[in-house]
């Protein structure tokens, strides 16, 4: 019997972990007061993970990609209340890296830069009616050079300095 009762805590225990999902994961749906889907994707120990959506009030998407222990983390998709999309670009612990394209309102690429942080920190061109019209060179957020042709640029860097 005392050895019955030395157990029966471990017992209870076990009885209850039996019941419960070991990762706890589950499909989520958030929403603004009026009733319009706000977000939607995937938790884990009540912490985002995997794919999510976001949503403008007007119910346009306005972002998505993926969580990692509740940070942003991979490729992303921003969009404006049209759904015309305004930015892309990878993040690394909820950090904005590599390169990161940029559209203008008819969603055409108007600029792309290389980031660290979240900060400009490498080249960022840009681009009018799909041509680049100018390029420019940062380091931790300062603009350390400028070209304003693409034969000015190409004569001081070569193109592999771009990947």
């Amino acid at each position: 019997m005392k050895l019955f009762k030395l157990f029966l805590p471990a017992l209870i225990c076990l009885g209850l972990l039996a019941f419960t999902n070991p990762e706890d994961k589950r499909y989520e749906r958030t929403y603004y007061e009026d009733g319009t889907l706000e977000s939607e994707g995937w938790m884990r120990y009540n912490t985002r993970t995997d794919y999510w959506t976001f949503y403008h009030p007007n119910g346009k998407k306005s972002q998505q990609g993926f969580y990692s222990y509740g940070k942003k983390e991979k490729y992303w998709f921003f969009f404006d209340e049209n759904r015309i999309r305004t930015k892309e670009g990878r993040f690394k612990e909820n950090s904005e890296i590599g390169w990161w394209l940029f559209y203008d309102k008819q969603g055409r690429i108007n600029h792309k830069c290389q980031l660290t942080n979240g900060i400009k920190d490498g080249y960022c061109l840009k681009y009018k009616n799909a041509k680049l019209i100018s390029a420019e060179k940062y380091s931790k957020g300062e603009k350390i050079k400028e070209w304003t042709s693409f034969s000015a640029f190409t004569h001081e860097n070569s193109l592999s300095d771009l990947k």
